[in-house]
């Protein structure tokens, strides 16, 4: 794990369309969960509800890192993160090895190493890295019988809110301690031409995947997922897909599988 390589930011592919969502009725949220009792309360700068992930690529056989975190729903075994940390898109192919540690800190994993059971992205990432829809659900595996977001707690999901919102970023950059503590960054997103959204946090490869939190609340290291890392551009501005009804549908698909 501490060799593993942050996974950096990915490149549209030559040609590769960009998709521009918008809000496509209504904004909605679904609500977080808490976890079990006893649950160490963190602080902003550490989530039980936010973790580290290990993979391998089979396109190189490389190990990488990225960032995720446990998002309540029916299952209570779903993850969120970036498309690319989950398949390589345009030329690529699915991930394997993949595990998730939640509050990682320097190969100290609290709650335990959860495996991946099923990956859902969406097609045009698959078919052409659209940094659109760079976004991915997880559902994993109960370790010892016991399901992650009864375990750590679990986000709830935000979608189609304005692009401009006071956001906690979290997740395990690269270029901050060497990838081996949870960081965190709060400000206030912009949009994107391409119809994403940024804040300047100058986050690295292995923050990929990490939460954009609504509301986040400090008290029990919860919020609402409206975001998940995907890139950094130039001057430190770090770049999220925009949360719509297709990401609430891939939510929908996904939340009750077990």
């Amino acid at each position: 794990m501490r060799k593993a390589i942050s996974l950096d930011r990915t490149a549209v592919s030559p040609g590769a369309a960009q998709s521009k969502p918008g809000p496509t009725g209504q904004p909605g949220s679904t609500p977080p969960a808490e976890g079990r009792s006893g649950t160490v309360r963190p602080l902003v700068t550490e989530s039980a509800a936010v973790g580290k992930v290990f993979f391998t690529n089979p396109s190189n056989g490389l190990n990488y890192a990225c960032s995720a975190s446990a998002l309540n729903s029916g299952s209570k075994q779903m993850l969120i993160t970036a498309g690319h940390c989950v398949h390589g898109g345009s030329g690529g192919t699915w991930m394997t090895n993949w595990t998730y540690a939640p509050r990682y800190r320097s190969g100290v994993r609290p709650f335990g190493t959860f495996a991946a059971k099923q990956f859902r992205t969406f097609n045009t990432w698959i078919s052409s890295s659209d940094l659109g829809r760079d976004v991915a659900m997880v559902t994993t595996w109960p370790l010892n019988g016991n399901k992650i977001v009864n375990v750590t707690g679990g986000h709830g999901l935000s979608w189609n809110f304005s692009r401009t919102q006071a956001m906690t970023v979290m997740g395990y950059p690269g270029n901050r301690d060497n990838g081996q503590l949870q960081w965190a960054c709060q400000g206030t997103t912009r949009a994107v031409g391409d119809g994403r959204i940024e804040l300047q946090c100058d986050f690295g490869g292995g923050s990929s995947g990490g939460p954009w939190l609504r509301e986040f609340n400090d008290a029990n290291g919860l919020g609402s997922v409206n975001g998940a890392m995907s890139t950094l551009a130039t001057g430190g501005w770090n770049r999220s897909s925009y949360f719509d009804d297709a990401v609430k549908a891939m939510y929908d698909a996904q939340g009750g599988v077990t």
